[in-house]
């Protein structure tokens, strides 16, 4: 399986934020936002597995910033770390000012998804070659994050982590 590059799984979708999808402060829902998080994440999955992909966990969510009624938001995804047969998916959410255009980021967000075949057993994904200095910081980080989760559910013990270590070690 010949290894790929994030930009080969970027996905960009861009939407507005309508008046059904707000609270009573006019703000976009956090539901709402999580929802195009998942959709954007799991084509990205996709593309850099070409198999049907499951989302396995909510990593991360960051509800840095609100994103008022008539808001353009992007919502940027693209494979930040190739496992067995999982992908960690990292998740930028851009918001433009409605009056001049600038872009901000608005949230952000770290979803796991397994590649499955058509009975719904996971298989094997490409690996993942990170090319730009942010592409390479996430793509170390996955590994810290991926050996925590497994630590904190009992999965791996502690001194096998060997990246959460290297954080805590002098030398």
């Amino acid at each position: 399986m010949e290894a790929k590059n994030p930009k080969d799984s970027r996905t960009v979708m861009t939407d507005m934020v309508l008046p059904s999808e707000t609270n009573p402060l006019n703000n976009l829902f956090g539901g709402e936002l999580l929802a195009r998080m998942d959709r954007a994440a799991s084509i990205a999955a996709r593309r850099h597995s070409r198999r049907i992909t499951v989302t396995a966990s909510v990593n991360h969510v960051a509800f840095n910033q609100a994103v008022p009624l008539g808001s353009v938001v992007t919502v940027e995804a693209a494979v930040s770390r190739a496992f067995k047969t999982s992908m960690e998916v990292y998740i930028d959410v851009w918001m433009e000012d409605r009056y001049n255009g600038k872009r901000t980021k608005a949230n952000e967000a770290i979803y796991t998804f397994v590649a499955v075949d058509e009975t719904g057993k996971p298989t094997e994904v490409p690996e993942l070659e990170p090319e730009t200095a942010l592409e390479k910081e996430r793509f170390a980080g996955a590994l810290r994050r991926k050996q925590l989760s497994l630590v904190l559910a009992g999965k791996m013990k502690p001194n096998d982590a060997t990246e959460l270590k290297a954080l805590f070690s002098n030398g």
